[in-house]
């Protein structure tokens, strides 16, 4: 029997939706059809009535949840302070985040706890957003950093985990200047052939984002797709070498851009605002991430370089 089976039949009770409780578990329909049937031959007993809609819990998958919802709860509590002792000594949280925040709006963010909050210690592990939200539903780590963005939101369950806004960011699109400080790369007006594109792959959260930006800029005929990659820093790189236009955060590209090294290069149609979110376990036996939340519920220590920058295209 595995743990995540436990999971798995504690969202089907709260949303009684295969295709619900799959989107928050992360994994198919399928999948999750699988999982149950095995804790149920574990179980010995029918636990979920499929023959209504919307579904329904049996009388023993009922009597399971209870006793069984109760012991995961304990087991995820231990499992979190063991994981402390052996990692790191005194107050300490672990911490997963994207790839792309862990390199620029974290260093900061976590200065400014420190300085607001006292010293504690900090274990970060970086991760795409898949990883980091099975992490922080397996117990592996105490907080999340995301981004989160309405075309493509942090699936959670609430019952179990908070969330807080914490910081904002913005997806802007940048390019080598001209000689003369304008954009190489420009996506105001019609260029006459297409331009070459920075593009993230399919996956990642920025790529999913970027998808809006591009529809409603009806892009498709001025960008011409020559690069993929799934990290921002990537494409920073390629960017800075006059490979084509990209899309970055404010906070990945911010120095770039102060330096005159890379431009905008559309005007804020062709950016999106992102929310930077912290989420945690609503039961956590971390004294640390208790005393550390509840500060930022009252304060969420958003670091000065991340704060909206307007950065115009240059003529």
């Amino acid at each position: 029997m595995q743990l995540k089976w436990i999971e798995d039949l504690l969202v089907l009770q709260r949303t009684r939706s295969f295709s619900r409780g799959a989107e928050l578990r992360h994994v198919t329909q399928s999948a999750l059809s699988r999982r149950i049937r095995s804790l149920e031959e574990w179980a010995g007993a029918e636990l979920v009535d499929r023959n209504i809609y919307p579904l329904a819990l049996t009388r023993a998958g009922t009597a399971f949840c209870d006793a069984a919802g109760e012991a995961l709860a304990l087991l995820l509590i231990a499992r979190s302070a063991v994981l402390r002792e052996t990692t790191m000594p005194g107050r300490a949280i672990e911490i997963a985040a994207g790839h792309t925040l862990s390199l620029t709006f974290l260093p900061a963010w976590l200065k400014q706890c420190r300085k607001q909050f006292g010293a504690f210690n900090a274990r970060v592990v970086a991760a795409n957003v898949v990883d980091a939200v099975v992490a922080l539903s397996e117990g592996s780590c105490d907080l999340m950093l995301g981004y989160n963005h309405p075309r493509v939101p942090v699936s959670l369950d609430a019952e179990r985990f908070r969330c807080l806004s914490v910081g904002a960011d913005l997806l802007v699109p940048v390019s080598v200047p001209t000689s003369r400080g304008g954009p190489l790369f420009r996506l105001d007006g019609n260029p006459a052939k297409p331009i070459p594109f920075l593009a993230y792959t399919a996956s990642t959260t920025l790529g999913r984002v970027l998808d809006g930006i591009l529809e409603a800029g009806q892009a498709h005929r001025k960008l011409l797709r020559c690069y993929e990659a799934d990290m921002a820093m990537l494409l920073l790189k390629m960017a800075s070498e006059g490979q084509g236009v990209a899309w970055l955060p404010q906070s990945t590209v911010a120095d770039a851009l102060a330096a005159g090294t890379l431009v905008r290069a559309g005007n804020d149609s062709w950016c999106s605002e992102l929310e930077i979110c912290a989420y945690r376990p609503a039961q956590s036996g971390n004294p640390t991430l208790h005393a550390l939340w509840r500060m930022l519920e009252g304060d969420p220590v958003l670091p000065a370089a991340i704060r909206a920058v307007d950065t115009p295209v240059d003529p």
